[in-house]
């Protein structure tokens, strides 16, 4: 199967964010050499559990050190910037690395009202996001009333589901990206397929499946290892703020500890999304969300504190990837 790998740059407890945006390079120049079809990084701000800010300027630093392999943005949140700006971005990178850049495009703003403030955005009116995807579109083929540089030719545009994405990626004939509950329901995925009208450059549906990734020696291992993960997602629904990961023993006795129903619902929640297992389990089960869904590639968010077990779960994943 096609497998790529999303890197938020999450960080550690304890970890300088420097040495977390380094490992992120580290990691992609070693996608690389394993044959991972694409890289992407992710846009948070004033994230303490995610060191990436900036995924275009991630993105030239990985470019510089890799080769082959394709980079792109998981993605660049439309709402945070001048859709001028963000084409200007894309086709420059495009420039410096030809054909290898794919510019994913979301719809969220930041992670709390004081970021959303403090980015110039606190909401969005209806029918603000589609157009300002579309003027991007514009600027990247050269159709907007100025002409935005370096002109090369546009890279790939990808729709995060987010958002009301999917339904704007059908309309715009443009790749998705879909993750967490949408991937449990069937209706939402058929209506991308079903409504999807052929654009320039994707004449036919192409659906990305975005999921969280364990795997070791046994079943039980596995879902441990995604506790440090989960438990930040539940966390940050009560404290309001997403945090560093923590070690899976300190991850094991904050949840075993917690009187909080509300929490455990929220972890519970998180790992029923993820897929955890068996080498042959994983295998399986990626094997199953790609038939199940439809999609094209798999793209994998594999996250957990000891940063040699991410290294494992890369490699097995290598070891999935079609020639």
């Amino acid at each position: 199967m096609r497998v790529s790998l999303l890197d938020r740059s999450r960080t550690r407890a304890g970890e300088p964010d420097a040495e977390t945006i380094a490992t992120t390079v580290e990691r992609a120049v070693r996608a690389e050499e394993l044959g991972f079809h694409r890289f992407w990084t992710a846009e948070h701000h004033a994230v303490p559990g995610i060191a990436g800010s900036s995924p275009a300027v991630l993105l030239a630093a990985i470019g510089a050190r890799t080769r082959r392999i394709r980079l792109g943005t998981g993605g660049i949140m439309v709402p945070n910037h001048s859709p001028m700006v963000i084409a200007e971005q894309a086709l420059l990178l495009e420039a410096l690395f030809p054909g290898r850049f794919d510019l994913g495009l979301g719809g969220s703003l930041g992670f709390t009202t004081a970021i959303r403030r403090a980015l110039g955005r606190t909401a969005l009116r209806e029918g603000e996001y589609p157009a300002e995807v579309e003027e991007v579109l514009r600027h990247l083929s050269g159709e907007a009333d100025i002409t935005v540089r370096p002109r090369v030719e546009p890279p790939p545009v990808f729709m995060l589901a987010i958002k009301g994405g999917m339904a704007l990626a059908a309309d715009l004939g443009l790749p998705v990206v879909a993750g967490g509950p949408l991937l449990r329901d069937p209706d939402r995925l058929a209506d991308y397929f079903q409504d999807f009208r052929p654009g320039p450059t994707t004449p036919r549906p192409y659906l990305v499946v975005n999921v969280d990734i364990a795997v070791a020696e046994t079943t039980e291992r596995a879902r441990d290892l995604l506790l440090p993960e989960a438990w930040a997602y539940a966390d940050s629904r009560e404290v309001g703020e997403f945090r560093a990961l923590r070690p899976v023993e300190e991850a094991r006795r904050l949840l075993d500890g917690t009187t909080s129903a509300m929490k455990r619902r929220a972890v519970d929640d998180w790992m029923s999304g993820a897929i955890a297992g068996t080498p042959d389990q994983v295998a399986d089960s990626l094997g199953d969300l790609v038939e199940r869904t439809g999609a094209s590639e798999v793209l994998a968010n594999v996250s957990t504190y000891d940063r040699a077990e991410v290294e494992g779960i890369d490699e097995f994943l290598s070891s999935l990837l079609t020639s």
